[in-house]
């Protein structure tokens, strides 16, 4: 099933607001009845303290005549991605299309065979590769887009998601999507909430699918960024073509530097689940007025991955020491989610 039919199936549509219609419409029985709606919109969430804050509030915050009101203009809610919307184990998605990629290429590039870090990437020496650090990485990232027309890379996107396939999981990787964050994005939008991805993920990889996996146009987007250049030498076909360079990192205190670059406003709404988000949730809840700020904490050893404070890939240590005091919500993927991905009965 296509993740737009998850999408529906979720409950596109928002909470009415008419009054009651019959005398039997007791304020009682319509409180009940908008609960339930609002049970209907996040099915997903099992009933506990995690699912109350927030639907208290966004109830707070939308009422009108609450001390907590918040106008529509200024209902930002900002989410990271990996480990947040989508899985990130065993490595992050978007380095697993670059190693794709590089293997694709490699015909045209003979020289690859005896250059690191591609000849790693072509023995399936991941050890070596990331042995490498982040120089090797960002140079296997940039050479399977460098060259691209935008259209052209976007396309190679979309025709990896569509056949590559997770290693554990054996599904497509945008099946991989959380199922309880997809229904929270969209509970939010039925409530005025603008709601945006701020990751440190290639921003141009993630316009390419995101639309179709979250409800979240290519304009509401933020992330990390290379170079491009106006290419106008055929007056008759103006391409924008990607280059070899870095523009923007989109991650740890660029996050924040993201976000008021491309929104220009301070969210009041944000989600992550590493202490790569730390700063963005810190940004979030030191500003006026009624915050909220989250992180997905990896419990789940059985349906997922378990990991926190010592993993390589989303750590998640200093957000757990300093969650009381910023009282951030701390979401317990294990005992907080009926189910973790779409496809799970």
């Amino acid at each position: 099933m296509k993740i737009s039919s998850f999408l529906l199936i979720v409950g596109i549509g928002f909470i009415s607001c008419k009054g009651p219609t019959s005398k039997d419409a007791t304020p009682a029985k319509v409180a009940a009845s908008n609960d339930q709606a609002v049970n209907d919109q996040l099915p997903s969430w099992n009933e506990g303290a995690s699912k109350k804050a927030i639907v208290d509030f966004v109830k707070s915050t939308t009422t009108e005549g609450s001390t907590s009101f918040i106008p529509v203009a200024d209902r930002i809610a900002c989410f990271d991605n990996d480990g947040t919307l989508w899985s990130e184990q065993p490595m992050y998605f978007q380095l697993a299309f670059a190693l794709d990629q590089v293997k694709a290429m490699a015909p045209e590039h003979p020289e690859w065979k005896n250059k690191q870090p591609f000849k790693s990437v072509l023995d399936n020496d991941i050890k070596t590769l990331m042995a490498g650090g982040e120089k090797s990485v960002a140079a296997v990232m940039m050479a399977s887009h460098a060259g691209m027309t935008d259209e052209v890379y976007s396309a190679s996107v979309k025709q990896w998601m569509a056949t590559a396939v997770h290693p554990k999981t054996g599904k497509h990787y945008n099946e991989m999507v959380y199922q309880p964050m997809v229904e929270l994005l969209q509970y939010l939008r039925s409530n005025g909430y603008k709601t945006f991805i701020v990751s440190g993920g290639g921003i141009d990889f993630m316009r390419a699918w995101a639309e179709e996996a979250y409800g979240i146009p290519p304009y509401q987007i933020v992330g990390s960024s290379g170079g491009y250049i106006y290419d106008a030498k055929d007056s008759n076909d103006v391409k924008l073509v990607k280059q070899a360079t870095i523009n923007f990192i989109d991650d740890k205190e660029g996050k924040p530097v993201g976000i008021i670059r491309h929104i220009g406003k301070r969210p009041v709404f944000t989600g992550g689940n590493s202490d790569g988000d730390y700063a963005m949730l810190q940004y979030t809840s030191t500003g006026a007025g009624p915050r909220f700020g989250m992180f997905v904490h990896h419990t789940d050893s059985i349906r997922e991955v378990a990991y926190d404070r010592k993993s390589s890939i989303g750590k998640l240590s200093k957000g757990l020491d300093d969650a009381a005091h910023y009282k951030w919500l701390v979401v317990d993927m294990k005992s907080d989610w009926k189910k973790i991905y779409p496809y799970e009965k």
